[in-house]
């Protein structure tokens, strides 16, 4: 057998072991992992001292790589660090756990990463089947999808990098600072965090009825619509 029909059969197999250990990640961290309360993260985070944004934007990162939701980790983020370092720490974070996740899914491909999304797999793409900046957009703020298969989806779908990348950071900012602000309000109670509260949701708000506006001339129906 040449080296050349010998290549197939290795890509193959290092596909497939590769999705079966992200299946068994994605499986513990839905059903092991919990994320410890506010209080307790944040005294776990300032024991590293200055070393401890590094920790909080790691961790973060791959939180958001899995289904465990971010809401956690950007609350808290606001109550350890403040609304501004928070939001920047946060959206760091949470943007390289998306672009990490999205190249994962380019090395699995559209098949294994179908098995991976599950329930989701359906609607994530139809919604993102070479689609662009549009379809991002308009998932990353629709409520109650994750991040999570839209990271993943982006990547096996045919959605460029470009795209992905220039929608997320759009999408993500508002919806990001909106809960970190709560996070520094519910630390430290006041006007102006309860002003950049309800300045941020009016942003996502208005953010999510465009993107849906905007999008649905150009989205594919799901079936049976």
């Amino acid at each position: 057998m040449s080296e050349k029909s010998l290549r197939p059969a290795w890509g193959s197999f290092l596909r497939n072991a590769l999705l079966v250990a992200v299946l068994l990640v994605m499986v513990y961290a839905a059903f092991n992992l919990r994320l410890p309360s506010v209080d307790t993260l944040q005294s776990r985070i300032e024991a590293y001292g200055w070393a401890g944004w590094i920790v909080f934007v790691l961790l973060y990162a791959v939180v958001a790589m899995t289904p465990i939701p971010v809401t956690i980790m950007a609350i808290s983020g606001g109550f350890i660090f403040g609304v501004l370092e928070g939001s920047l720490l946060s959206v760091i974070g949470v943007l390289i756990g998306c672009w990490a996740a999205y190249h994962l899914a380019r090395s699995l491909g559209a098949h294994a990463v179908r098995r991976l999304l599950g329930s989701h797999a359906e609607t994530v793409e139809t919604r993102l089947q070479n689609a662009g900046f549009e379809a991002v957009f308009a998932l990353r703020l629709t409520p109650g999808v994750p991040y999570w298969p839209v990271n993943y989806g982006g990547g096996a779908f045919g959605v460029t990098q470009r795209d992905f990348v220039v929608a997320s950071v759009i999408a993500t900012v508002p919806g990001q600072v909106s809960l970190v602000s709560l996070g520094a309000f519910i630390a430290e109670p006041s006007v102006m965090h309860g002003a950049v509260v309800g300045a941020a949701w009016i942003v996502v708000v208005g953010m999510t009825i465009w993107a849906y506006r905007s999008w649905r001339g150009t989205a594919r129906p799901l079936p049976g619509a």
